[in-house]
C-alpha cells in the first residue's frame, strides 16, 4: 500500500514520486515532498532570525531591540551579545544565559546572527 499523500488539488489518491517531487496522475499537479514532508510536521522545524540567517545551536546573536524582562525591571539592550545558544520549541525558541540577568528565553524575531 502507498504512503504517498493525496494529491491536494483534486485529492486523487493515484500520487507517485518522480525524483523529488510528487505528482498527480489524474489532475497531472506537481509539488514538492519536501513541501509536504515540512507541511505535515516530518521535517526538522527551522529557526530564523530578523533578516532570514538561520540558526543552530551553539550560535552568537545579538539582541535588535531592547527587551523588558517579564516580572523585573531589567532591561536587555540592543546590542547585547549573547554566546552559546540552544534553541528549543515554544512560543520563545531561543534558549539562553546573558551575563548580568541569567537564563533567559527569547523569540527569535528580536535577535540577529553575528
Amino acid at each position: 500500500m502507498s504512503t504517498l499523500p493525496p494529491c491536494p488539488k483534486c485529492n486523487s489518491e493515484y500520487t507517485y514520486e518522480d525524483g523529488q517531487m510528487l505528482v498527480c496522475p489524474e489532475c497531472a499537479h506537481e509539488w514538492s515532498a519536501t513541501a509536504e514532508a515540512e507541511a505535515t510536521g516530518e521535517g526538522d522545524k527551522v529557526i530564523k532570525d530578523s533578516v532570514g540567517n538561520v540558526l543552530q545551536d551553539g550560535d552568537t546573536i545579538t539582541v535588535i531591540k531592547d527587551l523588558k524582562v517579564k516580572g523585573s525591571s531589567l532591561v536587555v539592550k540592543v546590542g547585547t551579545k549573547v554566546k552559546g545558544i540552544r534553541l528549543c520549541d515554544g512560543d520563545h525558541d531561543i534558549d539562553c544565559k546573558i551575563d548580568g540577568i541569567g537564563a533567559m528565553k527569547l523569540k527569535s524575531e528580536f535577535v540577529r546572527k553575528v
